[in-house]
């Protein structure tokens, strides 16, 4: 770790007034350039702890950079972490109000929920896929707080992995009724099909990136708890979206979920 206490809460404050202001800024380690993983996640904890103090709860736990074409385009090892509290929980078929954001984005995931509590080190896939209680389709809202989305992998785990909000429901399955990997989806905008993938896409196989995180959290002393709501990594690429456009994600064997931005 690079930073002094001082600088995490003021880099904190700088990324949580953006968020609250919808001003983007540009990215923190244009400013700290030696920044590393271990300052990045203790900005984001420290954004986490402002959020509780004001009232916020935590929603679930989620993954980015699951794609292992884009991990060795970015050069790192493993996915990275954030969390979603309950001021980012849209309902399915609502209104999702655009001027919350600076420039949101979507991403079609598969969502697991936890039955006993996983921790690392030496967390692995078969103790994780023991440990599934039931799957979820989500879409993921994203909005980075600096500006045009141009960031480096530091920046944002610091940014909370771009989180901004979530939707879920259509139909709960449990982990024996559905083959994750081959599970597919299709991602609609304003009725045009946009994106098409399968769950092979997070890391071949979406409980792996709960594996990693599990283990990444055993780092920093911490655990995933059980009943704990995990968003497990993007299938497709990141959608734009604007007011006015409408997205439904049609998702084998899980049902569907629809939004607007309004």
């Amino acid at each position: 770790m690079t930073l002094d206490e001082a600088t995490v809460e003021a880099l904190a404050a700088r990324l949580l007034a953006a968020e609250r202001e919808r001003k983007p800024i540009t990215k923190i380690t244009d400013e700290h350039p030696h920044l590393d993983y271990d300052d990045a996640y203790a900005i984001q904890n420290r954004i986490r702890a402002h959020k509780l103090a004001a009232g916020e709860t935590i929603a679930g736990l989620k993954a980015g950079l699951t794609s292992k074409a884009k991990m060795k385009q970015m050069n790192v090892a493993e996915p990275v972490f954030g969390f979603m509290t309950d001021r980012g929980a849209w309902p399915d078929g609502g209104a999702i109000e655009r001027d919350r954001y600076i420039a949101p984005r979507i991403e079609a995931e598969i969502a697991l929920v936890t039955k006993r509590d996983l921790a690392g080190p030496g967390c692995h896939l078969a103790e994780v896929l023991a440990a599934i209680d039931f799957v979820l389709p989500a879409v993921e809202v994203l909005d980075s707080r600096y500006e045009n989305f141009r960031f480096d992998m530091v920046s944002v785990v610091a940014d909370n992995t771009s989180a901004a909000g979530f939707v879920t429901g259509g139909r709960p399955r449990r982990l024996r009724e559905v083959d994750l990997p081959t599970l597919g989806l299709v991602v609609e905008k304003n009725g045009q099909v946009v994106e098409v993938g399968a769950g092979a896409a997070v890391l071949g196989h979406p409980a792996e990136s709960i594996v990693m995180l599990a283990n990444n959290l055993a780092r920093r002393g911490e655990h995933i708890p059980a009943g704990s709501f995990i968003m497990t990594g993007g299938i497709t690429a990141a959608v734009a979206v604007d007011r006015g456009d409408a997205i439904t994600v049609r998702f084998q064997d899980l049902g569907n979920l629809s939004l607007r931005f309004a």
